[in-house]
């Protein structure tokens, strides 16, 4: 368990930068090379290339290098990883709405209608 709340941390922690969330947007697309990836944003490269490493660490990409060029691509896992954490999570508010919703239910006053005055 502490091992997977660690992958979700830093999962999460990847998609919490507005570039990063960019880069992965983009990425869906299909793979594309550091440069292609870098042109929208405003920083040197160095800075980008802090965010591709983050990406790369926390397995959100993979990258290769061939010659002088980094192409980058999509990891599908860490998706699987966050859509089951979300799934758990709907479920468990889901039964506690549920619940909440029967106990309101049971204890209502039969004398009390909408609008009535007390």
């Amino acid at each position: 368990m502490a091992q997977y709340s660690e992958q979700l941390n830093g999962l999460f922690q990847a998609l919490a930068d507005p570039t990063r969330r960019a880069v992965l947007g983009r990425l869906s697309r299909g793979p594309a090379t550091v440069s292609e990836l870098a042109t929208p944003f405003d920083m040197a490269l160095p800075s980008f290339m802090k965010h591709i490493h983050f990406l790369e660490d926390s397995g959100w990409i993979r990258t290769r290098k061939e010659g002088r060029v980094r192409t980058c691509a999509i990891e599908k896992e860490p998706f699987t990883a966050v859509e089951a954490w979300i799934a758990e999570q709907q479920d468990l508010w889901e039964r506690r709405t549920d619940r909440l919703e029967q106990f309101v239910t049971e204890h209502a006053d039969p004398t009390h209608t909408k609008g009535a005055s007390p």
